[in-house]
């Protein structure tokens, strides 16, 4: 009687998933990068108080080391996404890379407001070369299937992860060294990769170069830098301010004309018929609420542990180190998840999760067993994001051709990064300005968790409709692998 050695489903996708010795080198050097970014994001927060000291920066002036950096790196991320889609993206990663490096360094040695401010804002706009480049060099990498679902699940760990450790090591480094020690680690992270990437990374263009759309990268960019201006300025000055009211108003305006200009463009930098898939739309409304609305429980239960619980800086750091690792273990699991239910159904269960562990941080109170409940809730609640944004970003770049995948990881990036951007201002006002801090936190964990649970509905039905008009098989089930 003959043996049947025909693989299992089930070895066949193990099989596939297996990287090779020189595609685990190229997911280091692609996760690398994508983590110093995600540091960066944290690292300074805590220091800031000690490096307005230093500086001479005023409290008010302190918010402008957030901003310097996150203005540039959300408004040139779709026009750098398109250009390394047309030019390289290799090449572009490694300027990225090497820009970022130099401006860390210039951050480190910074001897006035104005040093430090302006390498900020040069590592804003390499962030915005690298995060677009870097997650279309690791889609166009590796194909779909298991070994995209594996090098996603690593790579938005490493992203969660990142922006983690950068609260603990912004505490601990600024508490032993100083203040520029958090950006020396940046500057040193830079150093490590970029002797890698240009011996490893493949270079990826498409076939053929049409003009850039400059009215739409004009427009566009423009657009992200007022309207991510005015929700870093509302977060700490409110929408009171004329600044904010005219720079809100003409990122919408822009926004608008944006679209007008794509939709008569022979080349357009972004394709309408793309943002028409329902896949993309619906991905990408769950990307950006995950994201907001996890960003904004951080900052809520950071206030709240310290204002009200009074835990200092390092044991606050300590309650999102937990967080960390446990999401380390989301990431290790969560491709396993979606290879088992698919990316779609992945999603809206990961945004459920997320909004219902959320409500429990309702029973917050003033004791110690509180501390224990923040953490654990904060720590379940990110590994559900975490698997929010693994499976968002397979549902947006899957079955986009290689050569608009710049475009599709620009989106996706670009929805991470408002998403950090917005959640603050829109909901984290609400504590700040609230007479009594805890009933405004409380006041807004229950939007938060309203928000994500009415998202995880409206992203179910919309995509439910996706699979319907498509009449296929969701494809990264185990059945269709």
């Amino acid at each position: 009687m003959a043996i049947d050695t025909t693989p299992t489903p089930v070895a066949e996708r193990r099989t596939a998933a297996r990287l090779s010795t020189r595609d685990r080198l190229v997911l280091f050097v692609l996760c690398a990068a994508q983590f110093m970014v995600a540091l960066d994001f944290s690292v300074l927060n805590v220091a800031l108080p000690v490096l307005g000291a230093d500086l001479g920066m005023s409290t008010s002036a302190l918010q402008w080391a957030v901003t310097a950096f996150a203005l540039p790196s959300g408004g040139f991320l779709l026009l750098f996404g398109r250009i390394g889609d047309l030019y390289g993206r290799r090449r572009l990663f490694l300027c990225g890379l090497a820009l970022f490096g130099a401006a860390s360094l210039l951050a480190t040695l910074a001897w006035d407001p104005a040093s430090f401010l302006t390498g900020r804002a040069l590592q804003g706009l390499g962030a915005a070369a690298i995060v677009p480049t870097g997650m279309s060099l690791l889609t166009t990498t590796f194909p779909e299937g298991p070994a995209r679902d594996r090098a996603l699940g690593i790579s938005g760990t490493l992203l969660s992860l990142g922006f983690t450790v950068g609260m603990v090591a912004g505490g601990v480094l600024t508490d032993l060294l100083s203040w520029r020690s958090t950006m020396g680690l940046l500057a040193l992270f830079a150093l490590v990769v970029l002797p890698l990437a240009p011996r490893l990374l493949p270079e990826s263009r498409t076939p053929e170069r049409p003009r850039l759309d400059v009215p739409g990268a004009v427009a566009v960019t423009g657009g992200l830098l007022a309207l991510i201006y005015a929700l870093t300025t509302a977060a700490e000055h409110g929408f009171g301010r004329i600044d904010v009211l005219v720079a809100l108003v003409a990122g919408l305006v822009l926004l608008a004309a944006f679209v007008a200009v794509e939709s008569r463009s022979s080349a357009p930098l972004v394709s309408l018929p793309m943002l028409r898939r329902r896949t993309v739309a619906w991905g990408n409304l769950g990307g950006l609420v995950t994201f907001s609305m996890m960003s904004t429980v951080v900052f809520v239960l950071t206030l709240y542990l310290q204002e009200v619980l009074g835990l200092g800086a390092f044991e606050t750091g300590l309650v999102f180190g937990v967080q960390g690792v446990l999401s380390v273990v989301a990431g290790s699991c969560a491709p396993r998840v979606i290879g088992r239910f698919g990316a779609r159904r992945t999603l809206v269960g990961a945004l459920a999760g997320q909004g219902a562990v959320g409500l429990s941080l309702l029973a917050l109170g003033e004791g110690g067993r509180s501390v224990v409940l923040a953490t654990a809730a904060v720590s379940l609640a990110s590994m559900c994001h975490l698997g929010a944004i693994i499976s968002y970003g397979l549902t947006v770049t899957s079955g986009v051709p290689d050569e608009e995948q710049g475009l599709a990881t620009g989106l996706v990036t670009s929805t991470q990064q408002v998403g950090i951007t917005v959640g603050i201002p829109l909901l984290g006002v609400l504590a700040t300005t609230a007479t009594d801090l805890r009933t405004g936190v409380h006041t807004v964990l229950v939007l938060d968790a309203v928000i994500v649970l009415a998202a995880a509905v409206l992203v179910a039905v919309g995509l439910r409709v996706a699979r319907a008009e498509s009449g296929a098989v969701e494809a990264e089930t185990v059945g269709t692998r």
